[in-house]
């Protein structure tokens, strides 16, 4: 990963840099790796975060269609 420095303006160049680190997931990925996670923790940490895109691209797709749908 690379950011310019430009004008020896150091602060501009760490804010572009820490936008890079936050888009690619590097501090998301430090934060999971900080303690063990067993591997059945980690399937199902997996599976859920799964079930909830799906969840949220139907959601989506209904709105886009024009179908009202109401949770209670």
């Amino acid at each position: 990963m690379e950011v310019i420095v430009r004008d020896n303006n150091i602060d501009q160049a760490l804010r572009a840099l820490k936008k890079k680190l936050q888009r690619e997931g590097v501090y998301r990925e430090m934060k999971m790796r900080r303690f063990y996670e067993k591997p059945s923790e980690r399937r199902a940490r997996e599976r859920a975060a799964a079930i909830r895109r799906a969840r949220k691209l139907e959601r989506k797709r209904m709105e886009r269609d024009g179908i009202v749908v109401h949770n209670r």
